[in-house]
């Protein structure tokens, strides 16, 4: 006969963020901490999000994770700092807290399950929502309610930023122990409504260069990289700061694609270069300048990360007419219904002026599909218990 166990299972949700001023090159590999601060928007969980089950209970007999339905290998070494840290923060809070004796729970092993919505390793960003959310889910069940910005950064540096909704700083911070290199919100989700995003998904495969590598090489390598960190990152920060708190689109539009260029340079500037850009990349940087030029103002910015997909920046005034302009374009091959997801747009038409501003020959099937979302909050806690994602058994539900 199965005793009552005692048993925690928690589930939380954790969004994307999409950087507009980028995080390139760690000064310390171990604790990973940045060589500049950086700043970025944090993308809307409706859209786009990973949820996270962790349940603790005496009956396991090791830590286990599984991703998107398949079990994976729990001693990589990030997930064991992820794993160690919170370990630690539980077990100092309970020193602090003398009143009681420290709960067994803090010796019990730890069952995971993560789900994407949106596919991993595409170059969407996909670690940091991940981290934030074992972090925040981890936190949860081991009783851990500092800062877990520390944690999140163990797993992936840019995962601290997606702990707050909004606009989030990481301060690259001074002190080798890294206790003040962490996230803070610069403005929340509903202060700029009317901002919107759209991920213009350009190739769903893997990376060739993934960004730990990448970054690592840039680091040794690139005489820009240390130029940029120390000469021109603390003043974007300051303006990229100033124009969120105004909503100055002008100003966050052409600094956001500004930073995007040289990050991009770097990538060039290190040996071997490293690429992320591919032709339809800049086909779309094209394609925007050229809508920009053609309104006399900057109404739609880009971004890029490592990898191909471009993310935009622009008001709701002007996502209808960008979209069309894109499947102008980029006219979807065969998803025309499925092309855009998300957010609805409402079709609109491109003036003659506009369709001989953008010049250029369409390239069908450029773009897969457009996401488009809105700034939203930080990471959530489900309530409902059937959005387990492990059963009472702790091992993975079987798909519905």
């Amino acid at each position: 006969m199965a005793s009552e166990k005692p048993l925690v299972a928690v589930t939380c949700t954790a969004p994307v963020n999409i950087a507009v001023i980028k995080y390139w090159g760690k000064r310390d590999e171990e604790l990973i901490l940045p060589i500049n601060s950086s700043l970025s928007v944090t993308l809307h969980q409706d859209q786009l999000k990973t949820t996270t089950t962790a349940v603790i209970s005496k009956d396991f007999t090791e830590d286990q994770i599984w991703l998107n339905g398949q079990k994976e290998d729990v001693g990589q070494p990030r997930i064991q700092a992820c794993l160690r840290e919170i370990r630690r923060l539980a077990r100092k809070r309970r020193s602090t807290d003398d009143k009681d004796p420290p709960p067994l729970s803090l010796s019990y092993k730890v069952h995971v399950a993560s789900v994407n919505n949106f596919p991993t390793a595409a170059g969407l960003a996909s670690s940091a929502a991940g981290y934030a959310c074992l972090a925040y889910a981890l936190a949860q069940v081991y009783g851990v309610e500092s800062d877990l910005s520390e944690v999140a950064r163990q797993g992936s540096g840019s995962a601290c930023r997606s702990l707050y909704g909004g606009f989030v700083e990481w301060q690259m911070g001074e002190r080798a122990d890294g206790k003040d290199s962490i996230a803070r919100q610069v403005a929340p989700e509903l202060h700029w409504p009317e901002l919107r995003v759209l991920i213009l998904v350009v190739s769903t495969e893997k990376k060739p260069t993934g960004s730990t590598a990448g970054m690592q090489t840039s680091v040794e390598t690139s005489p820009l990289l240390k130029f940029r960190a120390e000469a021109v990152v603390p003043a974007r920060m300051a303006e990229m700061t100033r124009c969120v708190k105004e909503r100055d689109f002008q100003g966050f539009g052409q600094l956001t694609m500004k930073d995007s260029n040289q990050f991009h340079a770097i990538c060039l500037d290190t040996f071997p270069p490293i690429s992320y850009l591919n032709d339809i990349s800049r086909r779309i940087i094209h394609l925007v300048n050229c809508f920009n030029t053609h309104h006399g103002q900057t109404k739609v910015a880009y971004t890029f990360d490592a990898g191909p997909n471009a993310v935009i920046f622009t008001l709701d005034n002007t996502v209808a007419e960008f979209v069309a302009a894109v499947r102008h374009s980029f006219p979807p091959e065969s998803n025309g219904d499925k092309f855009l997801k998300g957010l609805p747009v409402r079709p609109a038409l491109l003036s003659d002026e506009l369709k001989a501003a953008l010049g250029m020959d369409p390239t069908p099937g450029g773009i897969k599909y457009i996401i488009a979302t809105q700034v939203g909050p930080g990471p959530q806690i489900l309530e409902d218990p059937h959005a387990h994602l492990l059963g009472p058994d702790g091992l993975p539900k079987p798909a519905a």
